[in-house]
């Protein structure tokens, strides 16, 4: 296990390093110079080339890239060309907003996927499920943003059952901060539950006519005891991969869900960097984001030799 858990540290080191190169030069490859922008359309050139300097972008691309690893390794990602404020305040600021989003949203994915997908693998060719297939169809189908619009519209505009915008932390106000995050946790996680239910399913009926499933049944052993203990425990390698990719993908995709109910995320904040040409910013979050992903993954891995026995034995995976 030490050593397939070091073999997946290298990889997702050099992951971030490829990261890193890919994000310093696609933000360079934007429209426009940041020093006029950081300047002002009407400044003077000498003033222009002072910010250029002050920038270091003057420098060559090589030295340029390595002065913004060294600092990013330390954890300086420069100043807001826009507010002059220090982008890892701006970041430290918003980045917990999505991340308790985006983990609430995969509580809501993983409790009614798995459990959708459960019902459909055990019920196979019934109306438990139809309708769990329904649900999915339904579930991405329908576009974030139009059910994000209409939950807002019903839900809370004419019911007021939730708040139609506005975040309370939940460290600060437990119950007011879940009561705020309720609904769009529910619409943001709604499409990821249906992934988790498809992969559910379709390993729970792969694993329930499995021979040892079988042997199982044919010993004696309940009906929900070859379900969860057999069924399910075995279809998590599958589902906990699903969960990982979803949650990273749910850290960065959580723009739309953020700009509807007006939560001052890292989604929200990057729109306005990018409305605006904040290199550093948009720099930054992108960086920072990757690498929330890749620790994400390498966390998946880890839960692999957890559910596996055998990755602890062969430290491969399958």
């Amino acid at each position: 296990m030490g050593r397939y858990l070091l073999h997946r540290l290298w990889q997702s080191a050099l992951t971030l390093v490829l990261a890193s190169i890919v994000v310093f030069i696609g933000v360079r490859a934007l429209p426009g110079d940041p020093a006029t922008a950081m300047a002002g359309e009407e400044a003077d050139p000498a003033a222009i080339a002072a910010v250029r300097a002050q920038l270091g972008l003057d420098d060559p691309l090589p030295v340029q890239y390595f002065k913004f690893v060294g600092h990013a390794l330390t954890g300086d990602f420069g100043k807001s060309v826009r507010t002059g404020t220090p982008v890892r305040e701006m970041i430290g600021a918003t980045l917990p907003v999505t991340m308790q989003l985006a983990v609430f949203a995969m509580l809501v994915a993983v409790l009614i996927g798995v459990l959708a997908g459960v019902v459909a693998a055990v019920f196979r060719g019934r109306w438990p499920e139809w309708g769990a297939n329904g649900f999915s169809l339904f579930a991405l189908s329908v576009p974030t943003f139009w059910l994000g619009i209409l939950a807002v519209l019903y839900l809370s505009v004419q019911l007021r059952w939730f708040p139609a915008s506005g975040y309370v932390s939940p460290f600060d106000q437990p119950l007011r901060g879940i009561y705020y995050l309720t609904l769009p946790a529910v619409i943001l996680g709604l499409t990821h539950a249906a992934v988790v239910q498809r992969q559910t399913r379709s390993s729970m009926v792969e694993t329930l006519t499995a021979d040892f499933v079988r042997t199982a049944r044919a010993k004696g052993l309940g009906r929900a005891a070859v379900i969860f203990r057999y069924g399910l425990r075995n279809s998590l390698i599958v589902v906990t991969t699903i969960v990982g990719l979803q949650l990273g993908g749910l850290i960065a995709g959580a723009v739309v869900t953020e700009r509807i109910f007006s939560l001052p995320g890292i989604g929200k904040l990057t729109l306005d960097s990018v409305f605006t040409r904040d290199y550093p910013v948009i720099q930054a979050v992108v960086l920072v984001i990757t690498a929330a992903y890749i620790v994400i993954n390498l966390l998946v891995d880890f839960l692999y030799t957890v559910i596996d026995p055998r990755l602890r034995v062969s430290g491969r995976t399958r």
